[in-house]
């Protein structure tokens, strides 16, 4: 027997019976809630959300093309529609827009932050059954932009506020409601919300914002529907690759021109993506998940201290969300070069796009970038960019409050953490709490996700009211 085998038939047996226990004891965890029943008036919920969901608060890069009276006519009509908690909570208006409101707690303690935005993407495009803006009530689904981003969640948090103080209630310690303009373009509003609350000494627990939902279908070879709720989220960075070449007429062109090195660029950023890994949100995910699997899944993801690395290359060769999951992403967005067809590009330039995986920061991966493109006549720049939040803590007293919520309201659904791949305004107070979430309590299935930011968009209106349900319980609790 070659010496090198032994290792393998000494330790072999040993890694076998570490696999089968393993497996064996990852079996769903029990997930016995009771719960109070909560009474909605639902008919009065869904007209609320309708007349929000008409006013168009569509938010612009550029702000001088901003419909404001828009976003006037929609702080009216909250005060219309929610009384009792104008009169109750304190309004204070960051730059301008941004709503803060401020209920009082019956004793000091970490204060808890449900946020929201009421700003929504432009409606331009696109085939709509319904026009955008008209939150048509149809076959008991609810069309109009903004219904899945983000309107559900403010007119959530307001039905159960204003009906949680009409019943008397008092929340143990602080809770602020937080609601910004411009999400969609800069995040600004809720950046400066956090600061405000940081400067005057306001110490953070839980905070709650948009992000996962209750999703059918969310994870392959699973069948139960599952509550993703984001612990983390990736960092955001924009480079600017720029070349310059002398230029000329098209007619005489020399090699390795200003846009041929961007090219190039591209192709060797795209030749060497970064390397996979599984992080621990991840990892979370699929110890969570991973136990609702056929065997063959149990086996993978009860040993991922064996199988991770496999793992995280095969969610590569998948692709698409899952590929986004196990690596930092580059992806080239706008391309700029000559202003005319027989005019070379005396500066030619790229934008690349980067999701930034928890571990890595915009330091790091522009270093790789460099080094990668090996080319000092293509200078780098960064646009803009901020480091993957942390992770925040999936265990304690608050984390608690929200699983024992999701259970007592989606009984069928697996509570689970992951990494969210998008931005949200939850990541400007990241830095001033360990417990900030981002779910959408509102059950969304994949058609309905595909919506997102395009046309069609919907709900269904039921959806909506469990998740008023949802605020409602966990408002109870803080």
């Amino acid at each position: 027997m070659p010496w090198l085998l032994i290792p393998v038939v000494v330790f072999l047996p040993f890694v076998i019976v570490i696999v089968v226990l393993r497996t064996r004891a990852f079996v769903p965890r029990s997930r016995a809630v009771e719960s109070t029943p909560v009474t909605v008036a639902k008919q009065r919920a869904i007209r609320h959300f309708q007349q929000l969901l008409r006013i168009p608060t569509v938010s612009r890069v550029d702000e001088s093309t901003v419909d404001w009276a828009s976003f006037d006519a929609f702080i009216a009509k909250l005060a219309e529609l929610y009384p009792r908690t104008h009169e109750t909570l304190t309004l204070t208006r960051i730059n301008d827009y941004g709503l803060l409101f401020h209920w009082k707690g019956a004793r000091k303690g970490p204060a808890t932050v449900l946020m929201g935005h009421y700003d929504t993407v432009p409606a331009d495009d696109g085939d709509w059954p319904y026009p955008p803006f008209s939150a048509t009530l149809a076959d008991g689904v609810i069309w109009a932009r903004g219904t899945i981003d983000d309107k559900l969640s403010v007119a959530g948090i307001f039905e159960a506020v204003e009906a949680t103080l009409l019943k008397g209630f008092t929340p143990e310690h602080d809770v602020y409601l937080a609601f910004g303009n411009n999400e969609e373009t800069t995040g600004e509003t809720a950046h400066a919300i956090a600061e405000y609350l940081h400067d005057n000494g306001v110490r953070l627990g839980l905070v709650l914002d948009e992000g996962g939902a209750v999703v059918d279908g969310g994870f392959p070879g699973v069948s139960e529907n599952l509550a993703v709720i984001g612990v983390s989220e990736k960092g955001v960075l924009d480079v600017t690759l720029t070349a310059v070449d002398p230029g000329g007429h098209s007619s005489t062109p020399n090699r390795g021109g200003a846009t041929a090195r961007i090219a190039r660029a591209i192709s060797r950023i795209e030749a060497h993506p970064f390397p996979a890994r599984i992080t621990p949100p991840v990892r979370e995910l699929m110890e969570t998940v991973g136990r609702y699997g056929s065997t063959a899944l149990r086996v993978v993801f009860a040993n991922l201290w064996l199988f991770g690395p496999l793992v995280a290359r095969l969610f590569i060769a998948r692709g698409g969300e899952p590929a986004a999951m196990a690596h930092t992403t580059t992806v080239a967005t706008v391309l700029r070069g000559s202003a005319a067809p027989n005019v070379l590009a005396s500066t030619a330039q790229a934008n690349i796009n980067v999701r930034i995986l928890p571990g890595e920061t915009v330091t790091s991966v522009v270093a790789r970038l460099a080094r990668v493109i090996a080319d000092d006549q293509v200078q780098l720049s960064i646009l803009k960019g901020n480091d993957p939040s942390p992770i925040s803590r999936t265990s304690g007293p608050v984390w608690g409050k929200v699983i024992e919520t999701v259970e007592e309201t989606f009984p069928d659904a697996v509570p689970t953490p992951y990494l969210m791949l998008g931005a949200s305004d939850a990541r400007w107070f990241a830095p001033y709490s360990a417990t900030v979430y981002r779910f959408s309590p509102f059950r969304m299935s994949a058609e309905v996700r595909a919506t997102l930011h395009g046309s069609a968009e919907h709900l269904p209106a039921d959806a909506f009211v469990e998740g008023v349900t949802f605020y409602r319980r966990l408002i109870t609790k803080l």
